[in-house]
């Protein structure tokens, strides 16, 4: 009787064991209809039930793993063609507007070249104070104070006032050039976009309107911004946008294929097979 109690729990297990291997099975051949239809996310929900429900299924489990990273690899395949299609889209906005921007780049001590408007060029802006804008080919903006005058004012901040009052300022910089040409004391302040309390922004803003430039030094200096420096503002600021988009797609393509590179190695490792 002992004996026959023993068989009977036994064909109890085996059956139990073998129904669970059976529906361990259907979930992952569901998961891997799903993966061939396209639909990831399901499949992939399918697959962590497996673990779940039937923790013992090691074989199913070890199977349902090796279809996990075939989806994560197909999925990293897909976005990476994504953003190289968007990559190629935003390069033609960019290629179609370069053409109306002056670049300056001196490869001898430069990695990166600079776009400006051809407006704000140095040779047409000879002995004048005025804010010049720039975009490097990252798509980082950055602005320039020049003050031009017989005399210095240290400036190292420049405050921007819209005619209904509002205002911005940019933080105190330390990256200024002094020197004098002639008798003419001429200052240059740099600001990145990003540090510069939100300066070139509120022109973006108000491109459209009068701006008082106020150059903040050991005594105050200010101007109205013209017309064509505000269409200056606004143009670079575009191509900022532009660029700087362009880099982060670029980003994101290497950060997808180092993921690709990753899951290969993976799926081709001894304990994956």
């Amino acid at each position: 009787m002992k004996h026959l109690i023993t068989l009977t729990t036994l064909c109890c297990l085996f059956f139990a064991c073998d129904d669970t291997e059976k529906k361990a099975t259907e979930k992952l051949q569901t998961a891997r209809t799903l993966f061939e239809q396209g639909n990831y996310n399901e499949a992939k929900k399918q697959i962590d039930s497996i673990k779940i429900l039937y923790p013992k299924a090691f074989e199913v489990r070890r199977a349902g793993i090796g279809l996990m990273q075939e989806i994560e690899l197909k999925e990293q395949t897909r976005t990476l063609a994504y953003l190289d299609s968007t990559l190629q889209v935003k390069q033609q906005e960019v290629d179609a507007v370069r053409g109306a921007y002056t670049f300056e780049k001196d490869t001898a001590y430069q990695r990166v070249g600079n776009y400006f408007h051809p407006s704000q060029v140095v040779e047409r802006n000879l002995h004048r104070s005025f804010l010049r804008f720039q975009v490097d080919e990252a798509g980082v903006m950055s602005m320039t104070s020049i003050y031009c005058g017989t005399a210095g004012i240290r400036h190292t901040a420049v405050k921007v006032t819209a005619p209904d009052g509002s205002f911005a300022e940019t933080p105190t910089s330390g990256d200024r050039y002094d020197t004098t040409d002639l008798g003419e004391k001429i200052e240059k302040v740099d600001y990145k976009m990003g540090q510069d309390g939100n300066v070139i922004g509120f022109l973006y803003l108000n491109r459209n309107h009068n701006i008082r430039v106020t150059f903040v030094g050991t005594r105050p200096y200010s101007t109205v911004m013209s017309a064509t420096d505000r269409q200056a503002v606004a143009a670079i600021y575009e191509l900022a946008k532009l660029l700087s988009s362009v880099t982060e797609i670029k980003k994101d393509m290497e950060e997808t294929q180092v993921r690709i590179k990753f899951i290969q190695e993976r799926m081709q490792a001894p304990s994956a097979q």
